[in-house]
């Protein structure tokens, strides 16, 4: 992974972050939905997920970032790996992400700008506008990479998140600590 140039203005949006949003497919995931066909008629759904997004998430849960996701889609694999990462806000379901983003900040006892929200396409636009710091993963559609304060190297599912949880943490002077906390 390659060293992050950090902008002063950049540094002071990331600086003041708590709490870190992301959507799920095309950003914890590469955005493929792969669905196995069972003998009666229904399918299972596989998502991927980077260990590198895992390392991040963590890291980012040990420096006190609060996180979490809002997605459109509903997820057993999600809810695993949520819960594995210890983020703290999970909803699915959500076809407009508005109102979850809002009872999120209400409960989190945030303002937009200590929010950060990593994204991918059009539906994440109205949040990217609104808060603090609004990330587009590297392969996002263009109407959201120019909403985005920052822009990961990386694509979906393949580091992104890592990325982003790495921009945080060194804006915030806490990625040196963070190296030394690191568990498998």
């Amino acid at each position: 992974m390659p060293t992050l140039k950090i902008s002063p203005p950049l540094k002071m949006r990331a600086a003041q972050i708590k709490v870190l949003l992301m959507d799920v497919d095309g950003t914890m995931t590469d955005g493929g939905v792969t669905l196995l066909s069972q003998p009666d008629g229904g399918a299972l759904e596989i998502k991927t997920f980077d260990a590198h997004d895992g390392q991040g998430l963590t890291l980012a849960a040990t420096a006190g970032l609060r996180t979490g996701c809002i997605t459109g889609r509903e997820s057993p694999a999600l809810l695993r790996r949520a819960k594995e990462m210890k983020m703290e806000f999970v909803y699915m379901k959500q076809p407009v992400k508005m109102p979850a983003y809002e009872e999120i900040v209400r409960k989190a006892g945030v303002t937009d700008p200590a929010v950060a929200y990593i994204g991918d396409d059009l539906p994440d636009i109205p949040l990217m506008r609104r808060v603090g710091l609004a990330i587009a993963v590297g392969d996002s559609v263009p109407e959201v990479r120019k909403v985005a304060h920052y822009t990961t190297k990386a694509m979906a599912g393949h580091g992104a998140v890592r990325e982003a949880v790495e921009l945080i943490l060194k804006s915030k002077g806490l990625w040196g600590a963070m190296i030394d906390k690191a568990r498998a």
